[in-house]
């Protein structure tokens, strides 16, 4: 499964609790744009709306940007597949106070392009200089 975008950032500002394999909801194009290398998810979040789930400020620039279509905006909300019993544990999860879900890898399996997804908490400012220390200390 190689991977097609990393979200390196996550894991620094992050604690994840849990992952969750989501499918993506992409045009054409996109998807011979993100399997050629031009998709970001850094800065990216999900929302969750009654009972779906949105990709939030991930880009995936166009493939050929002179054939894209004049209205195409590449950091449009897509769409994620999730099972309903998913959704409703993120739901309830995300009610809590201080979690967030966050991308953490895109890849392909299949044929089909995948969104690993992270349930987190934020850390904290002490935290974060911890694992600097850890890392300068390696």
């Amino acid at each position: 499964m190689p991977d097609l975008a990393v979200n390196r950032r996550v894991s620094f500002d992050y604690e994840i609790l849990q992952t969750y394999e989501a499918g993506i909801e992409l045009l054409g194009f996109e998807v011979k744009a993100a399997k050629a290398g031009r998709m970001q998810i850094a800065g990216a979040f999900v929302v969750i709306r009654g009972m779906s789930a949105s990709l939030v400020n991930a880009v995936i620039a166009p493939y050929q940007p002179k054939n894209a279509p004049p209205d195409y905006d590449p950091s449009r909300p897509r769409r994620l597949l999730l099972h309903k019993s998913e959704l409703k544990e993120l739901l309830g999860a995300v009610s809590k106070k201080g979690l967030t879900i966050v991308p953490l890898k895109a890849y392909t399996k299949r044929n089909r392009i995948k969104l690993l997804i992270g349930l987190g908490k934020h850390k904290k400012k002490r935290d974060m200089r911890e694992a600097i220390k850890r890392r300068e200390a390696e």
